[in-house]
């Protein structure tokens, strides 16, 4: 080894998608080159090379003078033997970071600006702050309708796709995805299994939770395995008609992931990234058909009714110059759908749905076969209208619960299945009326704090919906945890606002 020669040692730290380096203050590389802590460097390594953000440390228990350390992200991506032998230059710029400059100051990007800018994020590139000042510069509406068709294209471009004409044979290859923001709603894990039932083909790839308790693939991966290699996930699509996976496995559209990280702690999700995310993950699994629903309510993602047909519009452009064919419903989100707020509480009524269990969620159920029907519609042989009686038929005969178990045997059945928390407090009504309102983000917020996603069985369970007669002291519903520090958060919450709205009943004189 030379004095520029470091031993790579993989330090057991999660940076979530970001790429970290560590090296010792008293490094000979880092005196002699002048780092200092957020460098940003290049490691290179039998040949191979990546770029890093820089934490100088002092411990020599994290590292020694003479090795390198790196994150598990960064491990993974230079994909050589702990012990290896590594060299750190400066880092080099990335190409396109004109192009970021340009955004921040409010230009409009060109077609080749955003396919250099996303392949770039896409090879980690960038750090993370240089991130977050992309997402903030391009919130809102801060991207025009052709930029997101580009900032789309160059998504897709920069992962692999899925090709299923040969199985098709030039029929639909249908999916059905939601923006997002109402609790509950795992109308999709209804919605495949009913669907593929049929006959047809839907690749339902989904996102982690950017802000909410629980997306369709934490959901999906309390019965499954949801990390699935890009073949693997081809492979059981052959063989079931469909899966539930999430997409940062299969490689499909990877610079959405890292984005994602960094709007996930921002709690930002703007229309220009929400219709990139979304079509360049649906284009890229292979689907030709698209059913996508808009909740509209007060504490919904979308507000107002001109919101929701703005956003339909932006939606509607984009697909129609990506060749994709959609069709959007704008459904009601005043309200959570199902009983369940947290993955385990989720799969728990998806489960009960599927299974035509008295308990199961009738808000959930509607949805579900409503939104299965206008799928089951892209089918050439299925008149208008009939949509929704084949959804029922397969869904009542049973045949979407073995459609389920077929989908999560071959991705491979969760055992044991994990169960909810069992450090529990139950919310009360504070007065004799009826529910008038629940806030969304006031729930998702009370399940967040309880946990939920990240730790098993956190969650909330709701015991009344809209509408609910009640008297005081009733149970409005019951948080689950599995730690007692995430209890007294989530109750300390609630205790502040419950996200529930009492309306006193009138009393006739």
């Amino acid at each position: 080894m030379t004095p520029q020669d470091l031993r790579i040692r993989r330090v057991a730290i999660d940076t979530w998608r970001e790429n970290v380096a560590y090296l010792h203050r008293e490094c000979p590389v880092v005196r002699a080159s002048g780092f200092q802590a957020l460098s940003k460097i290049m490691v290179h390594a039998n040949g191979r090379t990546i770029s890093a953000v820089l934490n100088v440390v002092d411990d020599e228990r994290i590292v020694e003078a003479c090795e390198l350390g790196l994150s598990e992200d960064a491990f993974a991506r230079i994909d050589v033997a702990e012990g290896h032998t590594a060299r750190v230059t400066p880092s080099e710029p990335p190409a396109s970071i004109g192009a970021l400059h340009r955004k921040i100051a409010g230009e409009r990007l060109t077609r080749e600006d955003l396919f250099a800018l996303i392949a770039d994020v896409a090879q980690a590139r960038y750090s993370k702050i240089e991130l977050a000042a992309f997402v903030v510069a391009t919130n809102g509406y801060d991207l025009d309708r052709d930029e997101v068709v580009h900032l789309t294209e160059a998504m897709i471009d920069a992962g692999r796709r899925l090709d299923w004409q040969r199985q098709v044979r030039g029929g639909p290859v249908v999916d059905k995805h939601c923006i997002g923001g109402i609790p509950g709603n795992r109308t999709s894990m209804v919605v495949v299994p009913i669907v593929t039932a049929h006959g047809m083909l839907c690749p339902k790839t989904s996102s982690r939770a950017i802000t909410s308790p629980a997306g369709t693939a934490d959901t999906m991966e309390m019965l499954a395995n949801v990390e699935l290699p890009f073949d693997r996930l081809a492979q059981i699509v052959r063989d079931t008609n469909g899966c539930l996976a999430w997409g940062g496995t299969a490689d499909l559209s990877p610079a959405d992931d890292i984005l994602i990280s960094v709007e996930r702690p921002l709690a930002i999700d703007s229309p220009g990234q929400m219709v990139a995310s979304i079509l360049s993950k649906k284009i890229a699994a292979g689907s030709t058909h698209l059913v996508l629903d808009i909740p509209v309510g007060p504490t919904a993602k979308v507000r107002s009714m001109p919101g929701a047909q703005r956003l339909r519009k932006l939606f509607e452009y984009v697909a129609q110059h990506l060749g994709l064919h959609l069709e959007v419903v704008i459904t009601d989100g005043t309200q959570p759908v199902g009983n369940g707020i947290g993955p385990v509480l989720e799969a728990r009524d998806v489960m009960r749905v599927l299974r035509n269990d008295p308990q199961g969620p009738a808000d959930l159920r509607d949805k579900s076969l409503r939104l299965a029907a206008r799928v089951i519609e892209f089918d050439p042989d299925v008149r208008g209208g009939e949509g929704w009686r084949i959804a029922r038929d397969i869904l009542e005969s049973g045949r979407a619960l073995a459609q389920m178990e077929a989908i999560i045997d071959a991705q491979g059945r969760r055992t044991p299945a994990p169960v909810p928390g069992a450090i529990t407090h139950e919310v009360t009504a504070d007065q004799d009326g009826r529910v008038a309102a629940i806030d969304n983000l006031q729930l998702a917020r009370i399940a967040r704090l309880a946990g939920a996603p990240q730790v098993i069985g956190a969650g909330v369970d709701l015991l009344c919906k809209v509408g609910d007669a009640v008297r005081a002291g009733q149970p409005l519903y019951r948080i689950h945890a599995s730690y007692s520090a995430d209890l007294a958060f989530a109750r300390d919450r609630a205790a502040r606002d419950s996200g529930y709205r009492i309306a006193a009943e009138a009393h006739a004189g």
